[in-house]
């Protein structure tokens, strides 16, 4: 049986009801193959940092990025120890099953 990764849609739900995403600039922590990211992307962002340690993750969400996305999200291998952004370049972080 494979995996199903909330099929009743609770975890963008939740986020959802978080804050109010429409605008924001989005930094994502552990993103993966970018499985959230584009959960996000549709509750309007202005944009979105991805980034996940794992290079073949990277490349493999770069690959399935829709083209409706590609102007607001950016996906980079990087840790979240060692970010490389100035303070204040975000509104909104999300770190979601990095542990």
């Amino acid at each position: 049986m494979g995996l199903a990764m909330d099929p009743a849609g609770n975890e963008i739900r939740a986020l959802q009801k978080a804050t109010d995403w429409r605008g924001k600039r989005v930094v994502e922590i552990g993103c993966g193959s970018g499985r959230l990211t584009l959960r996000l992307a549709a509750l309007a962002p202005r944009r979105i940092e991805a980034l996940d340690p794992a290079a073949g993750l990277i490349r493999l969400a770069r690959r399935s990025l829709p083209a409706r996305y590609r102007k607001r999200i950016d996906y980079h291998v990087g840790h979240a120890e060692r970010l490389r952004y100035p303070a204040g370049t975000f509104d909104i972080a999300v770190f979601s099953w990095v542990l």
